[in-house]
């Protein structure tokens, strides 16, 4: 039996990145998708994991002044998942050394 390994999915656009893993659960792969976020409300990829019955989350960067209060912001958010790992799938943001060695 494969261990189970929870992911959240960090998306900026239209989610074909994402698809493909949404797409791999039904091929056996260990990775559980607990919740995709995005920066965009507009990010398509959204209502594809919402398709697939994953919670989604937006946290729109441009409402955080400075890079280090939105990954803040976006850590507090992930943690909030407990995941195994964090995938980028398309997320067009640069993350903080900070953010990183979390």
């Amino acid at each position: 039996m494969t261990a189970t390994c929870n992911v959240v999915v960090l998306i900026s656009g239209s989610g074909s990145n994402l698809q493909a893993l949404i797409d791999s659960q039904a091929d056996g792969n260990p990775a559980c998708i607990r919740a995709v976020i995005a920066n965009r409300a507009d990010a398509f990829g959204l209502i594809r994991a919402q398709g697939a019955g994953i919670p989604t989350a937006v946290l729109d960067h441009k409402a955080f002044g400075s890079r280090e209060a939105f990954d803040a912001a976006l850590m507090e958010m992930i943690d909030g998942y407990a995941p195994d790992l964090v995938i980028l799938a398309g997320f067009m943001r640069i993350l903080t050394p900070g953010f990183v060695r979390h």
